[in-house]
């Protein structure tokens, strides 16, 4: 079996096997949408994700693809543990509020470069779901149409979104760089080291529960 729809058919039927390899498959790319964004329970949350998907995966009829829809799933799992987190629990808004607006601050990832420290920190100041949609964008390269799928929105709206979130997170480039060479230096070159930090991140998945 060389598929994900294979490996869910087979999972359905009762083939834990599979399912363990579908779990290993797509274990390192849960994990860091979470390692951005919480400050511990990263393995717990993964562990959510992964047994929403249990319990739902008959729901599931293959209209996108798994990874979409896991990526779904995790999105609702985040939300519903940052609301937990948020002391206003009903003011709780994904479009508004950031990681650093909660007081969380990930310290598991270590960046190789200044550049790279930059843009952690910078995502982690614009809102969540603008955050999201950058790291979805940059480190697992889902198209719009895949993340209008996760975010429940049309492609219109998630297309404006991605502009948006980059505009937030240039203005954060700029408040928080120490100077301004290493803020032109990060700017100029952000897909770059956006992009970067997913290896760096696959090596650190181990460190980040």
């Amino acid at each position: 079996m060389s598929d994900d729809f294979s490996l869910l058919s087979a999972w359905r039927g009762g083939d834990r096997a599979a399912g363990t390899e579908l779990f290993e498959r797509h274990f390192d790319a849960i994990c860091r949408f979470f390692a951005n964004k919480v400050d511990r329970d990263v393995d717990e949350l993964v562990q959510r994700t992964f047994t929403a998907c249990v319990e739902a995966r008959d729901r599931f009829r293959g209209q996108s693809s798994f990874r979409t829809y896991l990526f779904a799933i995790a999105h609702n799992v985040l939300r519903a543990y940052l609301r937990g987190r948020d002391r206003d629990q009903k003011r709780f808004d994904g479009e508004l509020t950031s990681i650093f607006d909660l007081g969380l601050s990930p310290t598991a990832l270590v960046a190789e470069r200044r550049e790279q420290t930059l843009v952690l920190q910078a995502l982690r100041r614009i809102p969540v779901d603008h955050q999201a949609v950058l790291e979805l964008y940059y480190w697992e390269e889902l198209t719009a149409t895949e993340l209008a799928e996760i975010f429940e929105c049309p492609e219109g709206t998630v297309r404006g979104r991605i502009r948006r979130a980059k505009t937030l997170l240039a203005e954060q480039l700029e408040r928080l760089g120490e100077s301004d060479a290493l803020v032109e230096s990060t700017t100029s070159g952000l897909e770059t080291w956006a992009r970067s930090l997913r290896a760096q991140m696959g090596r650190d998945s181990d460190k980040v529960s």
